[in-house]
């Protein structure tokens, strides 16, 4: 508390000296400002803090933009760059602590226009071309203050989304500093909402959400553009197709990955999010359906790695996925051809799998690293799994698959007909013990296959998986 008290008490006299530097040599105008960001980072100065301070700073941030657009343009003009963009960066540290949890600065900021500002500095930064560590720094440190001005102030949200989309964002999305792509997913994350998200949907939008992709698929350890696709591209289903129409295969492969992530969170579901899910889900079984016969591919050699057939693949654990969820099991149950063209798919991998030894083989003999890495490992099994979620307590599709033998039984690879339960529930019995004894104690839909071996050697079909 002490510590608060004093850098309250320090404050006026830290404003009065930043006034009174504004006309100094910019080396003591950084000194005034460093002291007044090392404040700020206290909750009571920052409560206390004076309009004019940021008055300041603005006037301060404006000269210092002025300055680098007239050296631009004008080779003969001497400017210590480096100093002025220390200066910079330290003005946006200042403002960036200011708005901690600080509603009262946020707006102050705001009406000043720094935001406007900010926006047009950042621009200018781009355009320079010695990209010098004082340049980086700047650049970083004016993202980190939209960050923080947007967080929890929708005024805020929606002025920088005016000024900066989607051109800024654009421009930070592609930067080669991996630090200004991540602030700049940051902003964009807390910027979004459902409206802003619709917006994407332009074909001129559209680069800013592909690009949030690639950023994903590049640097893995982005954790704003995982939530920026979880929490706001994925609630937007027409998004969805629009974005998987123009991905490549490999970026559709990201795509569905972080599908499946958001579809294994624990976290209760909306019945609006289930709306969305059912909607995702239509397209992603009519992606499967008229795609499945790509996994194909996967029997030569040469197309081991074939992308579209990885595509298939991933739309299968997808769509397993899907079926293991109550909210979707029965919507997808009830789309048309989706059970016959499973089934179809199973027979043509294991007849692929006897008329040449591949992936496919129910004998073929894999390497340790085959069995780890190779795609088309447990396609099969998936398949299965899928087609029992899809008979899962549903007369009609239990009865399209009544007496239906997918493979011979001497290779022990069969659709077999359900069962009834003592409490006359039908169920499949378990082909591997995969959530269930067989005894028809286990009556729900399967999650996972746990016993990969006995499946990808398609054993019995004995129950619904979930």
């Amino acid at each position: 508390m002490a510590a608060a008290g004093s850098g309250s008490r320090s404050l006026p006299a830290a404003a009065a000296r930043l006034g009174r530097s504004m006309t100094a040599a910019p080396a003591a105008c950084l000194e005034s400002v460093r002291a007044l960001t090392g404040l700020l980072r206290e909750a009571q100065p920052r409560e206390m803090a004076q309009e004019s301070i940021f008055q300041d700073l603005l006037k301060i941030l404006t000269k210092a933009l002025n300055e680098i657009e007239q050296a631009s343009k004008d080779s003969c003009e001497l400017l210590d760059l480096d100093t002025c963009l220390l200066l910079v960066a330290e003005c946006f540290r200042c403002l960036r602590n200011a708005c901690v949890e600080c509603a009262k600065n946020q707006d102050v900021m705001r009406n000043l226009g720094l935001i406007t500002t900010s926006v047009h500095l950042i621009k200018l930064l781009d355009g320079i071309e010695i990209k010098g560590e004082p340049l980086l720094t700047a650049f970083r440190c004016s993202l980190q203050f939209l960050g923080n001005i947007a967080a929890g102030n929708g005024d805020s949200q929606n002025s920088i989304w005016k000024c900066a989309f989607p051109d800024l964002f654009l421009t930070c999305l592609t930067y080669s500093d991996e630090k200004i792509v991540a602030y700049c997913c940051m902003v964009l994350f807390t910027c979004l909402n459902s409206e802003k998200v619709r917006e994407l949907l332009d074909p001129e939008n559209l680069t800013v959400a592909l690009h949030v992709l690639k950023v994903y698929k590049e640097q893995l350890e982005s954790q704003w553009s995982f939530l920026i696709v979880t929490d706001h591209l994925l609630k937007c289903p027409e998004l969805v197709k629009v974005l998987y129409a123009k991905l490549s295969n490999q970026e559709r492969v990201t795509l569905l990955e972080l599908i499946m992530s958001k579809l294994s969170e624990k976290n209760s579901v909306t019945s609006e999010e289930t709306n969305v899910f059912m909607r995702i889900a239509d397209f992603l079984a009519s992606c499967f359906q008229d795609k499945c016969e790509t996994v194909l591919k996967l029997t030569s050699a040469a197309d081991a790695e074939d992308e579209e057939a990885l595509v298939t693949v991933r739309l299968l654990d997808v769509l397993c996925e899907m079926t293991s969820s109550n909210g979707q099991l029965e919507h997808l149950q009830a789309l048309p051809g989706l059970l016959e063209t499973a089934i179809d798919t199973l027979r043509l991998t294991h007849l692929a799998g006897k008329q040449t030894v591949n992936i496919f083989t129910v004998t073929h003999a894999m390497t340790g690293q085959e069995e780890i890495s190779h795609p088309a490992v447990g396609f099969k099994s998936h398949l299965i799994r899928l087609i029992g979620n899809l008979c899962y307590k549903s007369k009609e599709n239990q009865d399209k698959q009544e007496g239906e033998t997918v493979i011979n039984s001497k290779d022990h690879t069969y659709i077999r007909k359900e069962r009834k339960t003592n409490s006359g529930q039908s169920v499949f019995p378990d082909p591997c013990g995969a959530g269930g004894s067989g005894n028809g104690k286990t009556e729900r839909p399967m999650t996972t296959c746990r016993q990969q071996t006995c499946c990808s050697s398609l054993a019995p079909l004995n129950r619904c998986m979930s």
